[in-house]
């Protein structure tokens, strides 16, 4: 399933089956207004507008990532995160400075983006359904601050 950041919330969960609850809604809200959020990030969002136990943030976030709502990444070193684009393949680049992450499209072709070669051979019988790729650098502001030091 593909969701689209900007969709209602309410339909997004009824297209994927899921009753609509208030910390379904509230979690979505977070993510909404802040892509590639941790955990921690969330529940501190949800509780802005409803009173929500700790377990019961990371239940909405497993049920949302294994309905295909949510998309769950973990670039190395880092804690894992969340996003509403789920299902395109999209890729991200990652900040070595600050930790920002930024969306990019799938880098060659069509989704999933990448043929698995091993020694310049297709693998075979492997059937991808899912790539990604996480490029890291510095963004425009960390490089700025590291060419003026």
């Amino acid at each position: 399933m593909s969701t689209h950041p900007s969709s209602a919330p309410e339909t997004v969960l009824r297209s994927a089956g899921l009753r609509v609850t208030r910390p379904r809604l509230a979690v979505l809200r977070a993510l909404a207004s802040a892509p590639h959020s941790a955990a921690d990030a969330v529940l501190t969002a949800v509780r802005t507008e409803a009173e929500v136990s700790t377990q019961a943030v990371y239940d909405v976030l497993n049920t949302l990532t294994s309905h295909g709502v949510v998309r769950r990444f973990q670039p190395a070193g880092s804690v894992a995160r969340y996003e509403l684009r789920a299902g395109d393949d999209h890729h991200h680049l990652v900040c070595r400075g600050c930790g920002a992450v930024t969306d990019v499209d799938c880098s060659v072709g069509a989704a999933p983006c990448l043929d698995p070669v091993a020694a310049g051979t297709p693998v075979p019988g492997f059937v991808v359904d899912e790539a990604e790729v996480t490029f890291w650098g510095l963004c425009q502001d960390c490089g700025a601050r590291t060419s003026e030091a």
